[in-house]
């Protein structure tokens, strides 16, 4: 399990912009948020991502660099991009389900014909810039996610409050 404080494991993924996001690379002023999403078949994550790129500058001015992660092929994530009006949000493709497993996220089989035979579930983890954990917030369901104005909210606190991270005993 993966505990607050612990180096985060590196994640190198195929971004739609071009090129390779790596996070052990990622310097941001305070901190790196990965958003991992279920994928294009997932209307909940249509919203989210939506949302997530609505508000990406209010992040950015914050010092948070910010990725959304899925196992969509490259097609899958570029029609994501294209139907869900992503904008600028980087958005990393062909994440290995076996990786997001060793990260602790819940894998899921399709149930539907237009979903994928595995995917994983949604997380969300904060990463510090040193690449160790801040916070993981792993789902096994859609639903419930963090409110991305109330992340925002929670993200003035932590800063301002210096507040350290949680959970790691």
């Amino acid at each position: 399990m993966l505990k607050p404080n612990q180096l985060v494991p590196n994640i190198t993924i195929p971004l739609l912009s071009g090129g390779t996001w790596d996070l052990h690379l990622q310097k941001p002023r305070q901190f790196t948020l990965i958003i991992f999403y279920r994928g294009h078949h997932c209307p909940v994550c249509r919203f989210y991502l939506n949302s997530l790129s609505t508000h990406l500058s209010e992040f950015e001015a914050r010092g948070i660099n910010v990725i959304a992660i899925s196992s969509n092929t490259r097609e899958k994530a570029l029609q994501s991009q294209t139907e869900w009006r992503t904008g600028r949000l980087p958005i990393g493709y062909d994440y290995p389900v076996e990786r997001a497993r060793q990260l602790g996220l819940y894998i899921s089989r399709g149930i539907k014909l237009h979903e994928p035979e595995l995917f994983f579930e949604p997380a969300v983890l904060i990463v510090k810039p040193d690449s160790t954990l801040y916070s993981i917030i792993v789902q096994s369901m859609p639903f419930g996610r963090p409110n991305i104005q109330d992340m925002l909210q929670t993200f003035d606190y932590i800063i301002d409050e210096n507040y350290p991270p949680r959970g790691e005993s």
